[in-house]
């Protein structure tokens, strides 16, 4: 039979419409570019500041304890798609090239408005 119907033919009832919190968004993908942020209203008027494309990160050197912001040169390897690394795409887990050396990507940049990092021996 057609979707969304029973097997004797009869329609099934929804409980409820689609509700506007429940659409998914075009997911961001964050680029290697002249940073640029944006502003999103979320429910109950919050705001999240989210990021579209960055040039710096800010990389913590694990030996020293001390965080600097160096400018991201290139996207060296991602372990979740290795296209997203030829495209230069800043993702969670993805190796990096810092003035400081190799970097590895620590929070989540499309959500959270910047990129952090903690530098690979």
């Amino acid at each position: 039979m057609g979707y969304g119907r029973k097997i004797t033919g009869g329609k099934y009832k929804f409980f409820r419409k689609r509700k506007k919190y429940a659409i998914q968004s075009v997911p961001r993908k964050v680029k290697l570019r002249t940073t640029k942020k944006k502003i999103i209203r979320g429910l109950g008027g919050n705001t999240r500041t989210v990021l579209l494309s960055a040039e710096y990160a800010n990389v913590l050197n694990t030996n020293t304890n001390k965080t600097k912001k160096a400018k991201i040169l290139n996207v060296v390897e991602t372990a979740a798609d290795r296209f997203l690394a030829r495209q230069n795409i800043l993702i969670k887990s993805a190796i990096i090239e810092t003035e400081l050396g190799k970097a590895k990507i620590t929070n989540r940049p499309s959500q959270e408005g910047q990129v952090n990092a903690v530098l690979i021996k």
